[in-house]
């Protein structure tokens, strides 16, 4: 299995691992926000190109 060696785009990956998760019942409880700053982060570094 080949990964990717853009950041951007592994940590676009986990966050749709988990947001797949959270419809299925996961619950992070307070630590949800770590998901959001996943999916800013994985945003900046995608149109930065890295």
């Amino acid at each position: 299995m080949k990964t990717t060696k853009n950041i951007g785009m592994f940590l676009l990956a986990v966050y749709l691992i988990v947001d797949g998760m959270l419809g299925f019942g996961l619950h992070l409880g307070p630590a949800i926000f770590l998901l959001y700053i996943v999916a800013i982060v994985a945003g900046i570094l995608i149109l930065i190109g890295k």
